[in-house]
């Protein structure tokens, strides 16, 4: 026999089926991909509609890294949202961002950083100095997810693996300036 459901729990998962059908209505008229959001961030326009604007998340994130969006952003303003060009999300362990949102717009993983991408990272081969014949790999020592997100290949140049997170640690560290490491929006088009 099942366990019994308690008042507030029938609401609250009523609450999420009936959101979740909504959000699958509005999808197509959200553009995915125009902001990088904090990790555990739901889809954008299921984000949108969870989302209070509290700014709990950009007051407990230790980098500062987490910036409410500006009126420019429309019906966004002031979601958080992260500038991984600008200011590197550190992945902290217990992701406080994630933890500190009231609803479901962000939630931490069961799993933690390991299926969490925030950006596509890129490496400019013709800015990267190791494609110069200098040696370097700053990059890839900065990399807080390890050398299956990151790692110097055996001609001296940085690779990206599958478990990179699309942090930017890497964008902040690398020594060319500007960055010879970009982060680009998931979802957004080239």
């Amino acid at each position: 026999m099942a366990d019994p459901i308690d008042r507030r729990s029938f609401f609250t998962n009523g609450f999420r089926r009936a959101l979740g059908h909504a959000v699958d209505a509005v999808s197509s008229k959200f553009s995915p991909g125009q902001y990088t959001r904090p990790p555990g961030a739901l889809s954008e326009a299921a984000f949108l509609a969870a989302c209070t604007r509290c700014g709990e998340c950009t007051a407990v994130c230790p980098a500062h890294a987490i910036r409410p969006l500006g009126s420019e952003a429309g019906f966004a303003a002031g979601t958080p949202s992260l500038d991984l060009n600008m200011n590197a999300c550190i992945m902290c362990v217990d992701m406080p961002c994630a933890a500190a949102c009231p609803t479901a717009a962000l939630e931490v993983p069961a799993d933690l950083w390991k299926q969490v991408k925030i950006s596509a990272i890129t490496i400019d081969t013709e800015r990267c100095i190791t494609y110069r014949d200098v040696e370097c790999g700053v990059c890839a020592h900065a990399c807080p997810a390890g050398a299956n997100a990151l790692r110097i290949n055996d001609r001296r140049h940085p690779v990206l693996g599958p478990d990179c997170t699309g942090c930017g640690t890497c964008i902040q560290a690398c020594v060319t300036t500007p960055s010879s490491i970009k982060s680009q929006t998931i979802g957004r088009p080239s």
